[in-house]
């Protein structure tokens, strides 16, 4: 055997088994809640969008995505993206934080790496990683705001999204903030479910019940929709702000062109955080690597000065 030969075949050994790894597959599946709404059709937009390019830039990739329109049929597509598709690393918006925290375990207890965004889990050790906005700058931020646009004084109404850990997060770092201003009464904070239907008809019941209202906390831009739905149909005159949240597009608008002047500020949550979940996982998975713990896209107030950079034409939402 000469030395050249010895010499490739040394080569061979050495390179073979790292372009094999170079090669692996990884099967990231994506499982999203369906686009009830206009915040969900954005993450919809964007999922879709992360798989168009990511499978494009890397062809060791594949990405399966599913959308349940609620926690048990979100727990039974988990089921079938472990044992159909045979994915081997997951990212997950939960429909629900306590239904899907024992579905996700069992997807993880046959060796898939589990990303979770946004609604994280009743047993943050189902996951890997979780990636999110900043839920206690989205409550603060909206109570700071709304206190001083009212001077410290007033009476205010507040509506939530659904029963998650982030909705808590959310609501909990709202009512810190507006501690700071005693003048400030919260007359009530009921669940609007992120619906704009089911805000119109929590809005309704505000206004039959407080006959005097300064600012609503809407904390979702399609909630706010109902809200203000609401108020015209009610013609109620005495509501001076109604504060949003998420950054919706036609929300974002609004402040740009001041079309509303009870509209003047929204905080930033934009849907597209589940590209940068998919994204990063993707990338983390395909270099053999993990993801930090906890990856959180900052929510900051938005206002006429830098709505602009906020301003997402193309998506739904």
């Amino acid at each position: 055997m000469t030395v050249a030969t010895r010499l490739a075949m040394f080569l061979w050994a050495v390179i073979a088994p790292l372009s094999a790894l170079a090669e692996a597959e990884v099967r990231l599946g994506v499982s999203i809640p369906a686009a009830t709404h206009s915040f969900m059709g954005g993450i919809g937009y964007w999922a879709n969008r992360a798989k168009t390019e990511l499978e494009k830039k890397h062809k060791n990739l594949v990405i399966t995505i599913k959308t349940s329109a609620n926690a048990s049929e979100q727990a039974n597509q988990l089921q079938d993206l472990a044992g159909v598709n045979r994915i081997n690393a997951l990212v997950i918006f939960p429909f629900e934080s306590g239904a899907l925290t024992r579905p996700v375990a069992e997807v993880k207890r046959k060796g898939v790496y589990i990303t979770v965004v946004d609604r994280g889990l009743t047993d943050t050790s189902v996951q890997d990683a979780y990636v999110a906005g900043d839920n206690q700058a989205f409550g603060s931020v909206a109570a700071n705001y709304i206190a001083k646009e009212l001077g410290g004084k007033g009476e205010i109404v507040a509506l939530r999204g659904i029963a998650t850990e982030l909705d808590n997060e959310r609501m909990n770092a709202f009512n810190t903030a507006l501690a700071k201003s005693p003048g400030i009464k919260l007359l009530d904070a009921k669940y609007g479910n992120w619906n704009r239907d089911d805000a119109f008809k929590v809005m309704q019941d505000y206004l039959t019940r407080f006959k005097h209202i300064d600012a609503v906390w809407a904390a979702d831009d399609d909630m706010t929709v109902g809200v203000l739905k609401a108020i015209q149909q009610a013609k109620r005159e005495d509501i001076r702000l109604v504060f949003g949240g998420a950054g919706a597009k036609h929300m974002v608008k609004t402040i740009m062109d001041g079309s509303d002047k009870r509209i003047t500020a929204d905080v930033s949550y934009s849907p597209k955080f589940i590209y940068d979940a998919i994204r990063l996982t993707a990338e983390a998975r395909l270099a053999g690597q993990s993801l930090p713990a906890t990856t959180i896209v900052p929510s900051v107030l938005i206002t006429k000065d830098n709505a602009r950079q906020f301003y997402f034409p193309d998506s739904p939402f």
